[in-house]
């Protein structure tokens, strides 16, 4: 089969060459090759303005991001074989890191799989795929997954936002097998319970996992509030670590059913308190009736989904964490985390200090936090470098 070339601009090479799988619709030469020539999803051969051959890539001429490089070479499409390999590859990496099949599998650009999300539950797979290259070889990644990890059950959570930018439907899909209402999981030696059917994004946040390991040394015997909770990941953990009693806060109800359950599978049943509805709201209550915790989770949601949301999204992270130094018992910890990629963490250590000052308290950050083994981040991506946390102990002013 003849592929199609796609000519870049003069210079627009040097991101690729810098390892960079991004090609930006204002890089291409449409004179020599037209992006309204190529179908979303087809694969066409890159080459620099010399000629040049800098790799296979799949596009989409109706997006800002309209090729992402899936080869080096010009010998290997994304096929089912590269795409088994690639997995073969990603798990390797996971493997050695867990002692549990259940991690993220694939992170996209990370993993040289662009648009492409797997979460591994045991034997049971979500996949999410948000670009229109991936979504062509949908049946091929379903293929390989089969070939190399044979799955009792795979599941497509292709409802992500990102879909409707690419051209996309969105739906959920169970593929193959029989999925339970609550999906088994296990993190940091805790067993647990994830909605991949109907919770956000595959149903389970794995990001988190190496924090949420330094955490449970630090809450035995404490009052622990879990804000921003969604099923529990933070909560239940604190519950198996020992916790005297657990908050989990959501807007969510559903979210909170879920995290009770998390909560009763480790035996924290009685130590677990749900409070459902707005966390500014919820937590201006508390403070307003004096109520203490010796550690406040804040993992909230992306406050900054764009650079335009950055002025109101810093605003946002600010206030809650305001409220999260608020309601500290004496030396307590406040354990502050951000998925937005778009705030800094330098801007974040901001936002504490200025916290700290304003309501007169000392503040000593003893250890930072970072995306896990399966979030593995592309050096030549900036944007897959993305979660940040902050374990910081909030003393009286002396």
């Amino acid at each position: 089969m003849k592929i199609k070339p796609l000519v870049l601009q003069a210079n627009a090479d040097r991101r690729l060459r810098g390892g960079h799988l991004w090609i930006y619709s204002n890089e291409v030469d449409t004179k020599r090759t037209p992006l309204k020539e190529f179908e979303p999803g087809e694969q066409v051969l890159v080459e620099n303005a010399r000629g040049k051959v800098m790799g296979l890539a799949y596009v989409n001429p109706n997006t800002l991001i309209c090729g992402r490089i899936i080869s080096r070479g010009s010998d290997y499409m994304l096929d089912r074989s590269l795409i088994a390999h690639r997995l073969k590859v990603a798990a390797s990496l996971r493997d050695a890191q867990f002692d549990q099949p259940c991690y993220r599998l694939v992170f996209g650009d990370s993993d040289a799989l662009p648009g492409l999300v797997i979460d591994r539950f045991y034997d049971i797979f979500v996949v999410q795929i948000a670009t229109a290259g991936m979504e062509r070889v949908q049946g091929e990644v379903i293929d390989a997954l089969n070939r190399v990890f044979k799955p009792a059950a795979i599941v497509l959570r292709n409802d992500s936002k990102m879909r409707s930018v690419e051209g996309l439907e969105t739906y959920v899909e169970v593929v193959q097998g029989l999925v339970p209402e609550l999906v088994p999981l296990s993190e940091n030696g805790v067993s647990l319970l994830a909605p991949v059917l109907t919770g956000q994004k595959t149903g389970w946040f794995y990001d988190h996992r190496e924090n949420r390991a330094r955490m449970q040394s630090m809450v035995k015997g404490k009052r622990v509030l879990d804000l921003f909770s969604y099923v529990g990941g933070w909560g239940a953990q604190a519950l198996a670590a020992g916790a005297e009693e657990v908050s989990c806060l959501d807007a969510s109800a559903g979210a909170l059913e879920v995290a009770a359950e998390n909560a009763r599978i480790n035996d924290g049943e009685r130590r677990f308190r749900a409070l459902q509805g707005d966390a500014f709201d919820l937590c201006k209550g508390m403070v307003a009736e004096k109520e203490r915790f010796d550690v406040v989770i804040v993992d909230p949601p992306a406050f900054i989904q764009k650079r335009k949301d950055i002025k109101n999204g810093e605003r946002a992270y600010a206030r809650i964490n305001n409220y999260a130094m608020r309601l500290l018992a004496k030396d307590g910890i406040l354990i502050s985390a951000s998925c937005s990629m778009h705030l800094q963490r330098e801007r974040l250590v901001d936002m504490l200090r200025s916290n700290s000052r304003e309501l007169d308290r000392y503040a000593q950050i003893f250890a930072q936090g970072y995306q896990g083994a399966d979030h593995p981040i592309h050096p030549a991506i900036p944007e897959t470098e993305y979660l940040k946390a902050y374990f910081m102990r909030v003393l009286p002013a002396s």
